[in-house]
């Protein structure tokens, strides 16, 4: 029943640049005063006052923000800090708002579907917010309401993504963004299609349906449009409330082995990822009445799906650190999509690969990082962007993006969460037996089963 009323329009764009023109302008104003006019600015300010801007507005820009606070040195350190509080927890919309989505969503008696509907939002994100309702059968639901106009908000703010990255690689050519940048564009636009996610949502069902640590939300029929997407209600907490009460060795370690599999599992069996590793997008559960810990996993708005043949490009990496194969690793990084690359540049990009491959080298029970140094990550990074600086930079393939993305976000987890387990074991378990036609035949027949339309891929 949902209309197209909200579709992107000019007005909406230009009102949303407006708004967020400054704050990008004004950080690439700041970093290039001060590399090449040497003005020294109060960036610790700035970024609070951005910080503010993003987590009203919601949008795509506080998501980009909360990704690149998981990417070593991809923004100053006073940025980082800052941009780091963005927890997905914008001011909710009222319940004017709310009744007007639901109306135009389910119809005007929308209200007589459900015994009961949480008028204020148990959740604010930022594409939409959640409520908690009851069905007539009596099974709890979450009810994910995008917000208004978020088609114009999505167009707007990848104009200014685009700026500020063009404005960034004029500074600095270390890494070209383009294919990024196409990237990021396809998955923010997926995002807010509701019926595409409630059909990854199944995907995820079915991927992870043997896994017993780890629940995923079944989309409700009949209660999901475009623009509403209405699942079961999970029970659980957010990792960071569990970790301050400092839980036990064994409890941490659980829900880190649960992390793992519920992103490595449907990349190396399937050829899929959630792309979107953010603390909010996982809950932790408790042990209770004969149960293991586990997790709920979050939010499949932001999936990617891979051709077979990158993931026997990942698999050959590791296999090409392993073994110390430079002609091997050449051959990853071409079927990757990487072009032209030097031994040199091959090189400086085997320090991140070292980096992100290192413990699962290690057949032993350990943490994900071993040295006593939490910005370790940050100065690698560091070091390869000077090295790719010096040697005529890189263009990353956009299928890239995600995987990397998921392995510096699942690290930070685990680092959080004190883990130490056998990496190296929990790895090769998954890929034991690798056959690349037969992860192209699993991952046809979820697709299919799950009724995911094409795009992702």
């Amino acid at each position: 029943m949902a209309d197209d009323r909200e579709g992107s329009t000019l007005f909406g764009e230009i009102r949303r640049m407006a708004r967020t023109s400054g704050a990008v302008g004004g950080i690439a104003a700041r970093v290039a005063g001060e590399r090449y006019l040497g003005i020294k600015t109060d960036k610790a300010v700035h970024a609070n006052d951005l910080k503010a801007l993003l987590g009203g507005l919601k949008g795509p820009l506080m998501k980009v923000a909360q990704f690149l606070t998981t990417v070593p040195n991809a923004l100053p350190p006073e940025y980082a800090k800052e941009l780091a509080a963005l927890q997905a927890n914008a001011p909710p919309m009222g319940w004017a708002f709310v009744r007007r989505r639901m109306s135009t969503e389910l119809g005007p008696d929308w209200q007589s579907r459900f015994k009961t509907f949480g008028h204020e939002a148990a959740a604010a994100a930022s594409l939409g917010q959640v409520h908690r309702g009851t069905l007539p059968d009596g099974r709890d639901v979450a009810c994910k309401l995008q917000y208004p106009d978020m088609s114009s908000v999505v167009e707007a703010d990848l104009r200014q993504l685009k700026i500020a990255m063009g404005l960034f690689a004029r500074m600095d050519d270390a890494i070209q963004h383009d294919d990024v940048y196409l990237e990021l564009c396809d998955r923010l636009r997926e995002e807010l299609d509701y019926s595409r996610e409630a059909a990854q949502m199944r995907l995820y069902n079915l991927m992870l349906a043997n896994e017993p640590t780890i629940r995923t939300p079944v989309p409700v029929e009949g209660y999901c449009t475009r623009r509403l997407l209405t699942m079961n209600w999970l029970d659980g907490r957010p990792i960071l409330e569990r970790l301050a009460e400092d839980p036990p060795q064994e409890e941490r370690d659980a829900y880190a082995t649960a992390l793992f599999r519920a992103w490595y599992k449907p990349f190396y069996q399937y050829g899929v990822i959630h792309g979107d590793p953010h603390l909010g997008n996982y809950q932790v559960r408790q042990p209770r009445d004969g149960e293991p810990a586990g997790i709920n996993l979050l939010d499949f708005g932001a999936i990617r799906v891979f051709p077979p043949s990158f993931l026997s490009g990942v698999i050959m990496l590791y296999e090409a650190i392993r073994d110390n194969d430079q002609d091997k690793a050449a051959e990853a990084y071409r079927i990757w999509g990487f072009t032209n690359l030097s031994r040199e540049k091959m090189e400086v990009l085997g320090l991140w690969a070292k980096f992100l491959h290192e413990p699962l080298l290690d057949d032993r029970v350990r943490p994900i990082q071993e040295v006593d140094d939490p910005d370790f990550g940050r100065k690698v990074a560091a070091q390869v962007h000077a090295g790719l600086k010096r040697t005529g930079g890189v263009k990353p393939p956009r299928e890239f993006v995600l995987v990397d993305r998921g392995a510096v976000g699942l690290g930070s987890a685990f680092m959080r969460l004190g883990a130490r387990l056998n990496w190296h074991r929990m790895f090769n378990e998954l890929i034991a037996g690798y056959n690349e036609a037969e992860v192209a035949r699993r991952q046809a027949d979820a697709l299919r089963d799950a009724g995911v339309p094409p795009g992702a891929v």
